[in-house]
């Protein structure tokens, strides 16, 4: 049985404080409890929310960070992956996922939705991100990793 990778993009700049961070580490557990494997950019934010989430409830994870120093994850990521390329990286979080999990966010996440259509990844966003009206919106966490299992069972 093939192990279901899910890629979660979404904005570094967010605290524990937010409501965003609160929705990325629930979202995280539940993809634990699925038994999926969180991979991200490995920083703070959107990241580390819903890497917290997923090590909380006993999942893995994979921070896909945008430096050469693998110490640059966050404190729940299991495998830090240095790549040096900055934002650039962004193409290596989105083809490393069965599917894409779309959170809140800027620049970075609009680079990463954009590379999700251009490599047919198919995108489940818990937040309206304009000017891309094609994506599938959740409303809730549990929500959102149903249609991910659709998305899943399908491949």
């Amino acid at each position: 049985m093939k192990t279901i990778r899910i890629s979660c993009i979404g904005s570094g700049d967010i605290t524990p404080e937010s409501p965003t961070y609160e929705l990325a580490f629930e979202t995280g557990k539940l993809l634990a409890h699925a038994g999926w494997i969180v991979v991200c950019g490995g920083l703070r934010g959107v990241m580390e929310a819903v890497c917290r989430g997923a090590k909380e409830a006993g999942g893995a994870t994979v921070g896909i960070v945008p430096t050469n120093n693998p110490a640059d994850a966050n404190p729940w990521v299991d495998t830090p992956v240095a790549t040096g390329l900055g934002p650039m990286r962004n193409y290596l979080v989105v083809i490393n996922g069965d599917a894409v999990l779309a959170f809140e966010g800027g620049a970075g996440t609009r680079s990463e939705l954009a590379l999700s259509q251009k490599t047919g990844k198919e995108v489940v966003a818990l937040a309206a991100h304009p000017g891309f009206d094609d994506l599938t919106r959740a409303e809730t966490p549990a929500e959102a990793v149903r249609m991910l299992a659709d998305i899943v069972s399908r491949r």
